[in-house]
């Protein structure tokens, strides 16, 4: 059900290779699509909107906010280097290398678009 979801909305400037690195690489499925404008896809509780250019999502955000910013979506995995190892051989660059602290292990991506995905996986409780 839709109100069960949370959704996010991330402006892309190419709908469908948006939808190809998220169903592709971190396991969303489509919902909805009209691109080239539009697609609503999924992963669990995630419902991500993928707005391009023409989208209504995309016309009503402010030029001078039109980079993809420092926000990010946060997905729980659970076996980080099997992660990345499986991203790096499909041809996914990350954004440095894994980062630890108390609350586990985290490396960052982006997606055609440049917006960011966070890897996280929980420390050992």
């Amino acid at each position: 059900m839709t109100d069960q979801l949370a959704s996010v909305r991330y402006v892309v400037d190419d709908v469908p290779a948006a939808i190809a690195f998220y169903t592709t690489h971190l396991g969303f499925t489509v919902r909805m699509s009209a691109a080239p404008a539009f697609a609503d896809v999924v992963r669990g509780p995630l419902r991500l909107l993928l707005s391009g250019p023409a989208s209504s999502g995309a016309r009503a955000t402010p030029a001078s906010l039109s980079a993809a910013g420092r926000n990010r979506i946060h997905l729980v995995v659970p076996d980080l280097d099997a992660e990345i190892r499986r991203l790096a051989d499909a041809g996914v660059e990350f954004l440095g290398d894994v980062v630890a602290g108390p609350g586990g292990r985290q490396i960052l991506l982006t997606d055609p678009a440049g917006n960011l995905v966070e890897l996280f996986e929980a420390a050992a409780r």
